[in-house]
This record gives C-alpha cells, structure tokens and sequence, in this order.
C-alpha cells in the first residue's frame, strides 16, 4: 500500500507534464499557422501590386519614352519581387522596387499633362492603397512572428520547442532601410 503514493504522485506528474507539452505543441502549431497565412496575405498583397507596375510603367512610357533605364528598373525590380520567396529575400526586392519607384515619379513630375492623366492618378491611388495593404500585412506578419519566436525562445518551451520541429522565423525587413526612408513620393 505505501508504494501507491509515490506511483500516484508519479502519474499525477507524468499527466500534468503531458497536458502541459499537449497544450504547447497546440499554441505553437497556431501560431505557426498564423504566421503562414499572415505571410501569405504578404504575397497576395506583392503580387497586387506587382500586377499594377505595368500599367503604371505603360501610361508613364507614353509620355517619357525615352526613358528605358527607368522603365527596365522598374520592370527588373518587380520580376525580383514576384520571385522573392523567403522574407529576407522579399526584403530585398521591397528596397529594390522602392528606389525603381521613386525613379518613374521622378521622371513623371516632368510632365504636366501626365500628371493630369486619370489613368495616371487612378494608378497612383491604387499604388497607395496596396502600400498601405502590404504595410498592415508586414505588421500583422511580423506581429505573428514575434508571438511565435517569443514561444519557442521561452523557458520552459526552448526545451523541447526544437525537438518538435518548431524554429524560428525570419521577421519581414526591408534589407535596405536607406531605399525606403523616404516614400515615393505621389502627388494628385
């Protein structure tokens, strides 16, 4: 009979142990799920706007088309972002594009009649309204990877968080801060 309390102080702690490690591995897989779908919204957003360049670069050409460097950077920059797989990768091109961009509406305040383009001004308005789309979807992103690194990097998880095949994300950064410390600039 005296064996009975340290086996049932065994199981007791064998079976909150178990649900302790049950409802971890379930958070974790959340957040990992969330992180994915947070990084997906990423890419629709991207795409988005990746779709909107040629016909920005198109209306600006009819009126500047003896500006092929630009419109080759331009056009360079969104191929670079449409393959962009990983965040470290999209951060890249994100910088990449950014400096393409401010190059065609530098070359699109040259031109008055541009300017006055209702092509021209609806394009302008559904660039920002993607750039402010994929900055919600950044935030949301990098919020869903902090939530999941912080889970995997606290005691008592970082034991076994690894074990089970969880790692770490790559927060979504723009690589070259200087490309985007002044935002295109979009006049109406």
């Amino acid at each position: 009979m005296e064996w009975l309390i340290p086996v049932g102080i065994v199981v007791v702690l064998l079976v909150v142990v178990g649900i302790y490690l049950w409802a971890t591995y379930n958070s974790l897989v959340q957040l990992g799920v969330r992180v994915d779908e947070a990084w997906s919204d990423i890419t629709v957003q991207l795409k988005r706007r990746a779709d909107l360049v040629p016909n920005l670069i198109e209306t600006v050409k009819g009126y500047a088309s003896h500006e092929k460097a630009v419109f080759e950077n331009v056009t360079r920059a969104r191929a670079e972002t449409l393959q962009a797989a990983s965040p470290r990768s999209a951060g890249a091109a994100e910088g990449h594009l950014e400096q393409a961009l401010k190059s065609l509406f530098a070359v699109a305040e040259a031109y008055p009649q541009l300017q006055a383009s209702q092509n021209y001004l609806e394009l302008q308005k559904d660039l920002v309204d993607t750039e402010d789309k994929i900055q919600a979807s950044r935030r949301f992103y990098n919020g869903g990877v902090r939530d999941l690194n912080t889970k995997i990097k606290v005691f008592p998880n970082n034991m076994f968080a690894r074990g089970l095949g969880f790692t770490e994300r790559e927060f979504f950064e723009v690589i070259d801060g200087a490309a985007i410390s002044e935002p295109p600039r979009v006049q109406f």
